[in-house]
């Protein structure tokens, strides 16, 4: 396992649904460890600053934003969306200063289908993008979003995020799968962009939403990309649903887990007030156990992974070894995850 706890910079990570960043307005967020404002201007185009005023230390999301700058609520400096700098009032005339000599940091910042993503590195292009799911249109927006914070530093949390066996043991329940649901599985694997996938399979038969919501028929796909998404997509004849979850470090020990769900079927609009309190029942078990792991980790024990059902876990730690080195070494990028059949029991 990799002993630094430090999450890749080098991304772009998951900052907030588009829908909650309206034009003129800001949002603050914690990501990385670092303090970023959101905005987006009069011309609906997102942007992110670090959330810091140059000159008293002033959080500028505590300022006012006029779709086209920003004011610091302390003592009224301005700053464009770029972050240079326009103004200083307490200037009087025939005082010299160089405003180009002020500025706030500026991350990259991009919008896809109903998403805003940051990037906190040098270079966005030899980057991870921020995933598209093409069975969607562009402009589709999830349907619902749940955000939930957990108390666990990024690489515990993404694991977890990936982990095929404990879902009879955390997600117990009547409308999913209980503990005796329990049996042997095989699933084919094959490198992807940055990552992995799940082949294209039907999904397990203790697996009873599906069946639920969708009917029969119905097949599924699950990939995984650096730095920490994950992707499912269900096919049910010519409807489609989409599980996009992102995971952010806000910091050393703390993790936003934002899940998205996209659908073509008409009739699970209408379902949306009975879903959203499953999702989050979902979100919730896996938090609690979060929790309870920190318990123990708080030790430094030593950790085992065993194959088959940890080997997605050992393919996260080598991709992203390789990520960090092939930065490091200004090479392309070699995806260590070789096609292999799987096999665990949950």
């Amino acid at each position: 396992m990799d002993a630094s706890a430090a999450p890749l910079r080098e991304a772009w990570y998951y900052a907030a649904p588009s829908a909650r960043l309206r034009r003129g307005g800001v949002l603050a967020r914690k990501m990385l460890g670092e303090p970023v404002l959101l905005g987006r201007d009069d011309a609906g185009d997102v942007f992110a600053l670090r959330d810091i005023c140059p000159h008293r230390g002033m959080p500028l999301s505590a300022g006012a934003f006029n779709g086209q700058e920003i004011e610091c609520c302390y003592h009224g400096w301005r700053f464009g969306r770029d972050g240079r700098c326009t103004a200083i009032p307490s200037l009087v005339s025939g005082q010299r200063f160089d405003l180009a000599a002020v500025s706030v940091p500026r991350y990259a910042a991009c919008e896809v289908q109903g998403n805003i993503w940051v990037f906190f590195g040098e270079d966005a292009t030899t980057a991870p993008p921020p995933p598209v799911l093409d069975s969607f249109a562009p402009a589709a927006a999830p349907r619902l979003i749940e955000t939930m914070r957990f108390d666990s530093m990024i690489d515990h949390a993404v694991i977890g995020l990936m982990d095929p066996a404990h879902g009879p043991y955390v997600h117990r329940a009547w409308w999913w799968r209980t503990r005796r649901s329990a049996h042997e599985k095989a699933k084919t694997f094959a490198p992807a962009p940055f990552g992995f996938t799940m082949q294209r399979h039907a999904p397990s038969s203790n697996s009873r939403a599906y069946r639920l919501l969708l009917g029969g028929n119905v097949e599924t796909e699950i990939s995984f990309r650096l730095p920490s998404v994950r992707i499912e997509l269900i096919w049910a004849g010519r409807y489609a649903i989409a599980n996009l979850t992102a995971l952010t470090p806000v910091d050393d020990q703390t993790t936003d887990v934002n899940h998205c769900i996209y659908w073509t079927a008409p009739w699970l609009s209408a379902l949306r007030p009975i879903l959203r309190p499953y999702v989050r029942a979902f979100l919730r078990q896996d938090a609690t156990i979060m929790e309870r792991q920190q318990q123990g980790l708080r030790f430094n024990p030593v950790l085992s992974l065993i194959d088959d059902a940890d080997t997605q876990a050992r393919w996260y730690y080598r991709l992203k070894r390789e990520y960090q080195r092939a930065g490091a070494e200004r090479r392309p990028f070699a995806n260590p995850v070789e096609a292999r059949t799987l096999r665990w029991r949950s």
